[in-house]
C-alpha cells in the first residue's frame, strides 16, 4: 500500500513538473505555438525567431483595452515598432459562448475601425495557448528577444486604472523591456503584475 501510495505521488510530482516545464517563464524559452489569425492564416511563433516579438492579449470589451485603443496608446506602440527586427501579435483568447466573443468578421471591422496595426490578430477560442502563457488579464503582455527567450511578462504599463490621462505619466514596462533588449542591456523589471479584465476562458 505504502509503495503505491508512493509511487503515485511520484508520478504526480512528475506531470506537474512537466506541465510547469511546458508553461512560459521569464528567462526561459517562449513555449512554440500555432494559432490561425483573422484571415485564416496559420501562424507559428518559431517562424519568428531572430525577431523580437511582442504578445499582447486582447478582449475589445475589456474597459482597460478601451483605455489603450481608443486613446490610441496600444496603436501607437505597434506602429512604432512596426519595424523588419519585430513582430506584434495580438491573442484574443476569448471563448465562443461568452458575450465579449467576437467573430472573425467583427474583429476585421473592429481593427479597421480602431486603425490597430498589429502584424497578426490571432483567435485562441479554446484557451490553450492563453493558459500556456498563464494570460491573466487583457491586457497581458509579453516580450520575447531574438533568440526565442521570454524577457518580460506582465502589465504594460504602471498606472492600473481605466482612465486615458493616466497614460502621459505611466512607465510603459513593454517599452523599457523591448528598448532595453534592443540594446542588449539587462532588462531593468523583467516581470510584473499583470492588471486589467479577467480572460474569458472556457
Amino acid at each position: 500500500m505504502k509503495h503505491s501510495l508512493l509511487a503515485s505521488l511520484i508520478a504526480s510530482t512528475l506531470v506537474a513538473t512537466a506541465a510547469t516545464a511546458n508553461t512560459a517563464s521569464v528567462g526561459q524559452p517562449a513555449p512554440d505555438f500555432s494559432l490561425n489569425d483573422i484571415n485564416g492564416k496559420a501562424v507559428r511563433l518559431a517562424d519568428f525567431k531572430g525577431k523580437h516579438v511582442v504578445l499582447e492579449w486582447h478582449n475589445p470589451a475589456c474597459p482597460f483595452v478601451v483605455k489603450h485603443y481608443d486613446s490610441r496608446n496600444m496603436q501607437s506602440l505597434q506602429n512604432k515598432y512596426d519595424a523588419k527586427d519585430t513582430v506584434w501579435l495580438t491573442v484574443n483568447s476569448t471563448n465562443p459562448t461568452h458575450q465579449d466573443y467576437m467573430n472573425n468578421d467583427k474583429l476585421k471591422g473592429y481593427i479597421a475601425d480602431k486603425k490597430a496595426a498589429p502584424d497578426n490578430y490571432m483567435v485562441d477560442a479554446d484557451g490553450k495557448v492563453g493558459q500556456l502563457y498563464g494570460a491573466k488579464t487583457t491586457p497581458h503582455m509579453y516580450v520575447i528577444n531574438p533568440a526565442g527567450m521570454l524577457v518580460y511578462a506582465g502589465a504594460i504599463d504602471d498606472k492600473r486604472g481605466t482612465k486615458q490621462e493616466e497614460i502621459k505619466t505611466a512607465k510603459n514596462f513593454v517599452v523599457a523591456a523591448l528598448d532595453e533588449s534592443k540594446a542588449n542591456k539587462p532588462i531593468s523589471t523583467a516581470s510584473t503584475t499583470p492588471y486589467g479584465c479577467s480572460v474569458k476562458y472556457k
